[in-house]
């Protein structure tokens, strides 16, 4: 029986409910802490593998800096404090005694970076400097969610200097089309590229690259983000170096990052009423094999020939899986990996064998004529490959088109209020760039996602006066 919240009436409920069943995250005592179940962080795993690599193409270094920083360095960049306090995690106690000076959990180490950069960087043969990490950091949350918003989360976050201005803008360009460029091909959701407005910008940024996303609700979510920093924090921590001329230069900074929030927006742009989905791309479990027998005596032979379909599977780069569970029905394992998303489901019994074939389930298909296939076990490998190939295609353009209908043109703030009470979805309209009209969106719970490069709109949306750029208007996550 399905114990899954209505997708369409209670979506809220239903990511909840999916994150329980499926066995992703469990609450820890402390609040806004999740504990990532193995299942979720399999995922996470993926996701690190190629990103990770991504990342090193680029010429990037993984690095690790401490969790713990100076409240001292915070102070150094005035924006950057004053946009992290209200979130910050301080210890101002440890080892029985009062500390001469509190300590900041981590909530991002743009500070202790540049601190180490003005260590490292002397002269222009020093840049660029690129380097990452893969780290959790903290920022403590009134409203939690998993995967979302939550107090502790994990991410890697990048950080890199430059000779000039250009250098910098183009390398944090580069990295937000890497992330566009994964979310799409791997994790299958269609993402907005633009520009964050100042009052969403990082703080601390000169400028914020943005992919937005759009989930099943309507609601708008910000997927990853790139920055350029320019002087704010190179100035700030000294760094200095003798440029090509023999002068004293600062350099300029990118900071970049993706978190587990890449989870959560996969939950909720393919799950469906009977739970997940995963792209096959990013799945850690691409086939479950189930076998079916009513009799012991099949038994052995049926489990012989899953193995060596697994193997078989495995040596071609599939990631496969036999489940072996003997106190659950061969109905009551269908419904356990078709609420985890498993991609492909295959099942195989003594007939079966007989016949030299297997049956494949797709867990995107819901046309029941459609969702299953019989095919011969000698071309099993190339059937596999190919269904999973058309499942992530299938995931993504379903995913494209409801982006694309849910994307409406608005011409002022009261079209845009009106059309948000009756439905979410993304509102192209007119800003003339102005942080009073831009602030009046807040009545309605909404936000400017970001800037974007088409314009078709001639006035703000709020002031009626001549509009410097469209903007995406949306509620969001």
């Amino acid at each position: 029986m399905n114990k899954l919240s209505d997708i369409n009436k209670d979506f809220a409920q239903w990511y909840q409910d999916v994150l329980s069943e499926a066995e992703l995250v469990d609450q820890s005592p402390v609040k806004g802490c999740f504990v990532f179940r193995p299942y979720s962080y399999a995922i996470w795993e993926n996701i690190q593998k190629v990103l990770d690599k991504k990342i090193k193409e680029t010429g990037t270094q993984n690095a690790y800096f401490p969790l713990f920083i100076p409240e001292s360095f915070l102070k150094k960049e005035a924006k950057h404090v004053e946009g992290f306090s209200p979130e910050l995690a301080v210890v101002t106690h440890a080892g029985g005694k009062e500390l001469e000076e509190p300590l900041v959990v981590r909530p991002t180490s743009e500070t202790i970076i540049y601190y180490m950069f003005s260590k490292w960087i002397k002269s222009w043969r020093d840049l660029p400097l690129k380097i990452n990490q893969w780290a959790n950091v903290v920022r403590w949350e009134m409203r939690t969610r998993p995967f979302l918003r939550t107090t502790e989360f994990l991410w890697q976050e990048g950080h890199t200097a430059h000779e000039s201005h250009g250098q910098a803008v183009e390398f944090s360009k580069r990295m937000l089309d890497i992330y566009k460029d994964f979310v799409e091909n791997y994790l299958a959701i269609p993402a907005i590229a633009g520009i964050k407005s100042d009052n969403e910008r990082f703080a601390g940024a000169d400028r914020t690259f943005t992919i937005e996303g759009l989930m099943q609700d309507g609601k708008a979510l910000q997927l990853c983000t790139s920055h350029v920093l320019a002087h704010s924090f190179s100035k700030s921590f000294d760094i200095q170096f003798q440029d090509k001329d023999g002068n004293l230069s600062s350099p300029y900074c990118t900071s970049w990052g993706a978190t587990t929030r890449l989870i959560g927006a996969l939950i909720m742009t393919h799950g469906d009423q009977n739970g997940l989905i995963i792209p096959p791309k990013i799945a850690s479990i691409q086939v479950i094999i189930v076998p079916i027998f009513k009799e012991e005596k099949d038994k052995e032979l049926v489990i012989n020939k899953a193995e060596e379909i697994k193997n078989l599977l495995i040596n071609n780069g599939v990631f496969a899986q036999i489940d072996n569970d003997d106190q659950l029905t061969p109905g009551a394992k269908f419904f356990k990996w078709e609420l985890k998303g498993v991609p492909v489901r295959l099942e195989i019994g003594p007939k079966d064998i007989e016949k030299n074939q297997v049956v494949l389930v797709n867990r995107v298909e819901q046309d029941k004529t459609k969702k299953k296939q019989f095919v011969s076990i000698d071309n099993i490998d190339k059937e596999i490959n190919l269904l999973l190939e058309n499942i992530q295609k299938s995931l993504f353009e379903k995913a494209k088109k409801r982006l694309n209908d849910n994307w409406y043109q608005a011409d002022n703030l009261n079209e845009i209020a009106k059309n948000l009470e009756e439905k979410n979805g993304l509102y192209q309209t007119g800003w003339c760039g102005l942080s009073d009209c831009e602030t009046k969106l807040k009545d309605y719970k909404a936000s400017i996602r970001c800037l974007l490069d088409s314009k078709k709109n001639k006035t703000c949306f709020s002031c009626g006066k001549s509009a410097k750029t469209d903007v995406l208007v949306a509620k969001a996550y």
